[in-house]
């Protein structure tokens, strides 16, 4: 339980953290916080870890001059490609196991088939979307790797929505992150960031539910 609320205060208050961490471990903050892009993008059993919500904390530690902009960008684009990759290669080493099974231990084969249900709506493009919507954004490349999507024309995708993703949020967080209003409701501007990005997931699985009802 007393891990659960380490975990929940680390994740509202990721700035302060960010910074403490940044004075505490000076130069290997880059490589904590390429890590946890890595797991959250790379591992289909870490998709809780957060990932807007670090990139845009890593932005605004970046505006204080703690971290190296230019550098965190690339390091945490390569994170992010890399992560997608390994995840695909895993997909694909699991694939007969899945479909033979359709379980898998340490998986939730309920994330798989709502990953399913937006490859089916948005095809090749959901490696793009996906990630910008949280847990989708962990087994895309998983199931693309599960599934026929050739390796060539997922890195294609992987490689475009990785740059367009971490650019974004870095970008907001470097720009807006350390405003005094954003600063003092950073806990509300986390939550604001993951319901929006929840928000494309959830009318997928809606409209899906509903058509399989008609």
């Amino acid at each position: 339980m007393e891990f659960i609320t380490n975990f929940i205060d680390l994740f509202m208050n990721l700035d302060k953290h960010l910074n403490n961490y940044a004075d505490q471990y000076g130069i290997y903050i880059y490589l904590i916080i390429f890590l946890i892009i890595f797991c959250e993008t790379g591992l289909v059993i870490t998709p809780f870890l957060p990932g807007d919500s670090l990139v845009f904390a890593t932005g605004a530690l970046a505006a204080t001059g703690a971290v190296d902009i230019i550098t965190m960008l690339i390091l945490l684009c390569f994170a992010a490609i890399l992560g997608d990759t390994t995840n695909y290669h895993i997909g694909h080493m699991l694939r007969k196991k899945i479909l033979d099974h359709k379980k898998i231990k340490f998986i939730k084969y309920e994330y798989v088939e709502k990953t399913q249900g937006f490859f089916k709506k948005h095809g090749s493009k959901t490696i793009i979307l996906a990630r910008f919507v949280p847990i989708i954004r962990t087994f895309a490349p998983f199931v693309a790797g599960v599934g026929t999507m050739p390796y060539k024309t997922f890195l294609s995708f992987n490689i475009i929505g990785g740059i367009i993703w971490v650019s974004s949020f870095i970008s907001a967080g470097y720009f807006f992150g350390n405003l005094p209003i954003i600063k003092e409701n950073f806990s509300f501007v986390v939550l604001g960031i993951i319901i929006v990005s929840l928000i494309p997931g959830l009318v997928t699985i809606i409209k899906t539910k509903l058509k399989n009802i008609n």
